[in-house]
């Protein structure tokens, strides 16, 4: 049986381990982000060296940002700063292996199509709500990353607001819908500690759940009207707290969207949660290997 090397690179944990194809994942090794290009490379060559085998066909590996594949290079201001990496270059040419790359919010769209709520469906939103906003698209059965990979960097839609400074750095709907968003109308340092003091009764805390909620929900309805998906998977950490947001999001995103495709379309909590980034890795991975 083949297996890929999957590594989910996350803006503060890097996970690494095998993925066979039917989705089992094995050998699974959680690591703290390197804060260097050099590094990242050498914490994924430390990793196979441990790991390698007959069996080990494909490298998937998956970045918080932008991926050029005409060019093989990575952008992912949260890890290497601002500056475009050769990721895929210097990786084959370190591991002598093919290496497949996409972006984090595709991988975690390709892995509920395979294997999640997205089962087997043609046309896959996945909306991934952390410490930012990413959106990944499959349209008619395949990945949509535009021309240059920023297709999906949907945090700097405008919703409900005018445009505001701070806009400038993260964007407008990443503003006001993302995890800092949500501790910030709290009064705490983060998005976990307001929704465990929104679940005791506080009111600052319930309160900011349901103004965040609202503006989840401004842009989810924005993008189901331009893309008419069949369900809209949320993910990523703010949405641990779904109990307290996911009725609302959903009542109000098929409300302010498009009224045939609120007919048609689904809104619904992530299957895989923290493992959607290590199996989309794996499913990138074979897509590739099949073209």
């Amino acid at each position: 049986m083949s297996q890929i090397l999957a590594v989910d690179l996350g803006g503060t944990k890097t996970s690494i381990a095998l993925v066979d194809d039917s989705g089992h994942i094995s050998r699974k090794r959680k690591i703290s982000a390197a804060c260097a290009f050099e590094a990242t490379i050498d914490q994924i060559a430390a990793r196979y060296d441990e790991l390698r085998n007959d069996s080990i066909t494909t490298i998937g590996v998956i970045v918080p940002g932008i991926y050029d594949a005409d060019t093989g290079n990575a952008w992912a201001p949260n890890l290497w700063g601002r500056d475009f990496h050769p990721l895929r270059d210097t990786l084959e040419q370190c591991l002598g292996l093919r290496v497949a790359i996409g972006s984090d919010r595709t991988a975690s769209a390709l892995a509920e199509q395979w294997l999640g709520v997205a089962r087997g469906l043609m046309h896959v939103v996945f909306v991934a709500v952390g410490t930012g906003i990413g959106v990944g698209i499959i349209s008619d059965g395949q990945p949509l990353e535009g021309a240059h990979g920023i297709a999906g960097a949907a945090g700097w839609m405008l919703v409900g607001t005018p445009w505001k400074p701070g806009y400038s750095s993260c964007g407008g709907w990443e503003s006001e819908a993302a995890g800092p968003a949500l501790a910030r109308r709290a009064g705490k340092q983060t998005a976990e500690a307001a929704a465990e003091a929104a679940r005791t009764g506080d009111t600052l805390a319930l309160d900011a759940m349901r103004q965040t909620a609202d503006f989840l929900a401004m842009g989810i309805g924005a993008l189901i009207a331009i893309l008419d998906p069949e369900i809209v998977v949320l993910g990523g950490g703010v949405m641990e707290a779904s109990d307290l947001m996911l009725e609302q999001i959903r009542r109000n995103a098929l409300s302010w969207t498009q009224p045939i495709a609120a007919r048609h379309v689904r809104i619904a909590k992530t299957a895989l949660g923290e493992d959607a980034g290590l199996l989309g890795a794996a499913r990138l991975a074979w897509l590739k290997a099949e073209l």
